[in-house]
């Protein structure tokens, strides 16, 4: 075992950008008003597991069903889109299930907001530069991060206030939209060359 706090400390950086819980505050003040409740932990845990499963098993598991990197981004871009279009316009996209708070715990919350195509894709990356020991505990961190996030997203909600939320949201939605292109460009460029 090989600890190293610089690359713990970068990895944790990166995947906490990438990730943005932070910025994911209006959506899931969204989401647990449309759900009503969200399982921090099982959101938290959930995410925590993807990304160390396809930290072990990512690269092999896209080549086995013969799907590459970049396809996969791509079409967690398109995901990303419709969430961003839904944050900006005020409309709804995702059709709500009679096991919405279940649902809305694992999707879209765990994956793809929390765990999804960008963190995944960064995951790989980061594994090819950085010890794997580090790198988990780097996605551990994170985890505790949105953990918290998670659970004081009410407070944080009565801080800013409904008004506040609707801006948040209308500026993160158009930061989200953002990511979705550029992750949709950078990839379809390593497809097509």
């Amino acid at each position: 075992m090989d600890f190293n706090f610089k690359e713990i400390f970068t990895a944790f950086m990166v995947l906490f950008a990438v990730i943005d819980i932070i910025g994911n505050i209006p959506i899931v003040i969204d989401l647990r008003k449309k759900a009503g409740h969200i399982q921090s932990e099982k959101a938290s845990v959930i995410a925590g597991f993807i990304m160390i499963l396809f930290l072990f098993v990512g690269q092999r598991l896209l080549n086995l069903i013969g799907i590459d990197v970049h396809s996969f981004a791509v079409a967690g871009s398109f995901i990303l889109f419709f969430i961003a279009l839904e944050m900006i316009l005020g409309i709804t996209l995702y059709k709500e299930e009679e096991e919405e708070a279940l649902s809305a715990t694992v999707f879209p919350l765990a994956f793809p907001l929390i765990a999804g195509p960008g963190s995944l894709t960064t995951l790989l990356s980061l594994r090819a530069e950085f010890n794997l020991e580090n790198i988990i505990i780097a996605v551990l961190l994170n985890v505790i991060v949105i953990y918290i996030v998670l659970k004081t997203s009410s407070k944080i909600e009565k801080m800013i206030g409904p008004n506040g939320i609707k801006i948040i949201r209308k500026v993160f939605g158009v930061v989200l939209l953002a990511i979705a292109v550029k992750l949709f460009a950078t990839n379809i460029k390593m497809l097509l060359a």
